[in-house]
């Protein structure tokens, strides 16, 4: 009788090979894409603290900058450089968001 798992001598082997597919199938589906979306989800909120971070650093450094340049190229007082630096910043960031608007709001073919 082969359905007899005392007379089978590969029943055990088999059975165990059955549980460890439909364990490693049921791992596979669940716990694999949960982990991999906890791992998106945490990468993200990292990055986004990242952007959030730097940014604000990142225009620090190029007024900055901008005030050094200034101040050597037009020997001019510390006030005068600050006001161009942000000036120059300003008007940069007034062309960015005139970009940004451009590329929200895309004209329909007519």
């Amino acid at each position: 009788m082969p359905g007899n798992p005392f007379t089978d001598p590969n029943w055990a082997p088999d059975l165990a090979d059955t549980v460890e597919r439909v364990v490693g199938k049921v791992k596979a589906t669940a716990t694999d894409n949960a982990v991999r979306a906890s791992r998106g989800v945490v990468f993200g909120v990292v990055v986004v603290f990242a952007v959030l971070t730097a940014t604000p650093l990142l225009v620090i450094l190029f007024t900055r900058l901008v005030q050094t340049v200034l101040s050597r190229m037009t020997r001019t007082d510390h006030a005068v450089t600050v006001y161009l630096s942000y000036l120059i910043a300003g008007g940069l960031f007034i062309i960015l968001g005139f970009v940004v608007l451009r590329w929200r709001h895309k004209k329909e073919p007519a």
